[in-house]
């Protein structure tokens, strides 16, 4: 098989099974896994990507569909083709589209030609998709995601945990010093400083939270999933620790301040526009802290921080 084979995993469930894709047809080639039961496919895809998932259903198991616990991460990975036993209905193919599933065909699609045409296209309709969504929401300063991107990861988190239920929060990083940077240094200075700050944010994180840049100086991370309330609070007193040290930048040294704000899901809101509200208004109004106890610190003669990125 070639490095371009695209990975497929094919869902049975009861009282449909998907027909067998050809590895070499002429819209692949294809690699497929097989499994029976939604419940096993969730466990399997919480581990693997696939580039496309094929699920075999009556109208009663594509129903469930809507409620599986593994749609958000099969859809957010890769394109989702649904054959129904049965005429879904008008109701229940939109419905399934409007989840993210990219189409509903029969189980009696001829396995040879056109399910491997749907599957491929589906996939190629995904990757254009995902290209486009990632050009128009990222924020291309710093390469993080911006508001509209994270708008919909909270959105797509939110879902999940309706299904899912677990502490979930979005914190707010208001930093102080970017407008002094650029007023002193230049705004290429400012603008490098930026880059260095999301660097220090994203190494503070684990690889499943998000950060994501909403203005001129607040960066909004999502905290995915944790156990207690206090979590969260460790890891604002981490990223202040990690934005602490000065910046070396062109062979000088700027340190900035940081207020941090933190709305939790459900207590302080059950919807992302609320609750980034609410971290964003907390971290407006708090108190800055961090460049003048550093500046001290500075003058006893301490080193600035490792592993920030090369100074420009």
């Amino acid at each position: 098989m070639t490095a371009d084979a695209l990975n497929l995993l094919l869902i049975d469930t009861d009282g449909a099974t998907v027909p067998d894709i050809a590895a070499t047809s002429a819209f692949g080639p294809f690699v497929t896994v097989r499994l029976t039961g939604l419940a096993e496919a969730a466990l399997r895809l919480a581990g693997q990507r696939f580039d496309g998932v094929v699920v075999a259903a009556t109208n009663v198991e594509a129903r469930r569909l809507l409620a599986w616990s593994g749609l958000s991460q099969a859809v957010t990975d890769g394109a989702v083709v649904v054959l129904t036993t049965d005429d879904p209905g008008n109701d229940l193919a939109v419905r399934l589209v409007h989840a993210g599933v990219q189409d509903v065909l029969p189980l009696a699609t001829d396995p040879v030609d056109a399910l491997p045409r749907a599957v491929r296209l589906g996939i190629e309709r995904k990757s254009q998709d995902r290209q486009t969504r990632k050009a128009y929401a990222t924020d291309l300063m710093t390469g993080l995601p911006n508001q509209s991107q994270l708008v919909e990861h909270v959105n797509q988190l939110l879902a999940l945990r309706e299904r899912e239920p677990a502490p979930m929060a979005l914190m707010a990083v208001r930093v102080e010093g970017l407008a002094t940077a650029e007023a002193r240094h230049g705004e290429e200075t400012a603008n490098v400083l930026r880059r260095k700050i999301a660097v220090r944010l994203r190494m503070g994180l684990r690889a499943s939270d998000v950060v994501a840049s909403v203005g001129a100086d607040t960066f909004v991370v999502l905290l995915s999933k944790f156990q207690e309330a206090q979590d969260a609070e460790r890891v604002a007193d981490k990223l202040r620790e990690a934005l602490h040290p000065p910046f070396p930048i062109a062979g000088t040294e700027v340190a900035v301040a940081v207020a941090i704000g933190t709305a939790h899901h459900p207590a302080d809101g059950r919807d992302a526009a609320t609750l980034l509200r609410r971290a964003v208004g907390l971290a407006a109004s708090g108190a800055a802290s961090g460049r003048d106890g550093f500046a001290n610190h500075l003058e006893r003669g301490a080193a600035g921080a490792a592993n920030d990125e090369p100074n420009d």
